[in-house]
């Protein structure tokens, strides 16, 4: 049945061809057809050849080639700049986090396209509102993500809602078992960024607006999610190597029983059912007073200003984010999709026992600020942050929280 409705999908895709708006694009047009390339983050499941296959076989003339760009955001993001600074077309479909599209649509890296030939309204609010700039849609949303802690259901009874539940959890763990307490992702880098934010906004605050254009930090909101982290780390709850800590490293030490609790995003829940079966959870982020609030995160699908296949690549768009390719992306891939009605359907809550509680958190999350400048404000939160949580540090958190706003004010200021 699955091969008739994707045999069927391609029939429809091929079918509904359509011209992409080149208002605002730099490319050559959007009628060019041909092959493409995707390129977006390390396919670390396996799971994208195959959808790919699918396109290509019913595509012959205009097969897809898949290009792997690095794991880390940061990294992704340093290549993809690259190539679209030089106006290559070597990129035709591009995988781009939520929070780049303000600053890829402002340098005319990527077109704009048209509403009426995605189901946009078929997809979670938030999640469509990342690939809107200036009321333009930029790209198109392809996996949503939220922020998730991981829990283990024999050392817990009762997940923890609070920091205080989960520093109290964490210690009476750590010190009856042979097992470190709580991790998040505390390199310096975008990851750190995204807990850092987290945990502000957990405690009833938020770096900047939505839109990019205030910074709107609380230091004494910002100071109290500091030495949430740093509490954490000087009573040894939060082990010190987790400051080397990326996803992977985070997810490693969980499903290998290194970890009681671990702050990760919904992929690491499939490996970690594998390792750890029965003895793994999930539930909102614990938050200063209740459950706390998770900084929005996922993919969307751009098209490259400078392709030559831009009417291609756009179909490609429409294949890839169809329902029965969502339906795909979670079951075989482990990846949040954007199609609301899947995160209700009762056959894959009874496979994918979270998603309840992931919808919940998407719905509750909130996203990073949309601006052009984001990756310099991201830079600038990670390092200080980072520089923070070393132990050698002696700064207290009021002072790196003050410092802090004073420098996304001026990279703001500057812009």
């Amino acid at each position: 049945m699955i091969r008739s409705l994707s045999v069927a999908l391609a029939a429809l895709v091929v079918a509904g061809c359509s011209t992409v708006s080149q208002e605002g694009g730099g490319g050559t047009g959007a009628s060019g057809t041909g092959p493409i390339t995707f390129a977006t983050g390390r396919d670390t499941t396996a799971y994208l050849q195959p959808l790919l296959d699918r396109w290509n076989q019913a595509h012959p003339a205009e097969k897809v080639t898949l290009l792997e760009l690095p794991e880390v955001a940061d990294e992704q993001r340093a290549q993809i700049a690259a190539n679209l600074q030089a106006q290559s077309d070597r990129y035709d479909v591009l995988g781009l986090d939520v929070v780049w599209t303000a600053e890829f649509a402002d340098n005319g890296w990527i077109i704009p396209l048209e509403r009426g030939l995605f189901p946009l309204d078929k997809f979670l609010p938030p999640v469509v509102e990342t690939a809107i700039y200036q009321d333009k849609l930029w790209a198109v949303p392809y996996t949503s993500n939220a922020g998730l802690l991981y829990y283990r259901t024999d050392l817990v009874k009762k997940p923890p809602r609070t920091w205080a539940e989960l520093r109290q959890q964490a210690l009476k763990i750590t010190k009856k078992h042979d097992i470190e307490g709580y991790a998040g992702q505390f390199l310096a880098y975008e990851g750190l960024t995204v807990n850092f934010s987290e945990a502000v906004q957990s405690a009833g605050g938020q770096i900047v607006s939505p839109d990019g254009s205030t910074v709107t930090l609380d230091p004494a909101k910002a100071a109290i999610a500091l030495d949430f982290l740093k509490q954490g780390l000087r009573e040894k709850w939060i082990p010190e190597e987790a400051l080397d800590y990326k996803e992977e490293e985070s997810r490693l030490a969980f499903q290998e029983g290194r970890l009681a609790f671990a702050r990760n995003w919904p992929h690491a829940y499939g490996p970690a059912r594998v390792r750890l079966g029965d003895k793994v959870a999930v539930t909102r982020l614990p938050g200063l007073n209740g459950p706390g609030s998770s900084a929005l995160g996922g993919i969307n699908l751009a098209i490259s200003a400078f392709s030559k296949h831009q009417h291609t690549a756009q179909e490609f768009i429409r294949y890839f984010t169809s329902l029965e390719n969502e339906r795909r992306v979670l079951t075989e891939g482990s990846f949040p999709p954007v199609w609301t009605e899947l995160y209700d359907d009762p056959e894959l809550i009874d496979r994918f026992p979270y998603l309840p509680v992931l919808k919940e958190s998407i719905l509750a999350a909130k996203p990073r600020a949309a601006g052009a400048n984001y990756n310099q404000l991201s830079l600038v939160i990670a390092s200080t942050v980072a520089k923070a949580l070393k132990p050698q540090s002696s700064e207290s958190a009021d002072d790196v929280a003050a410092s802090l706003k004073a420098e996304l004010e001026e990279i703001i200021k500057t812009q």
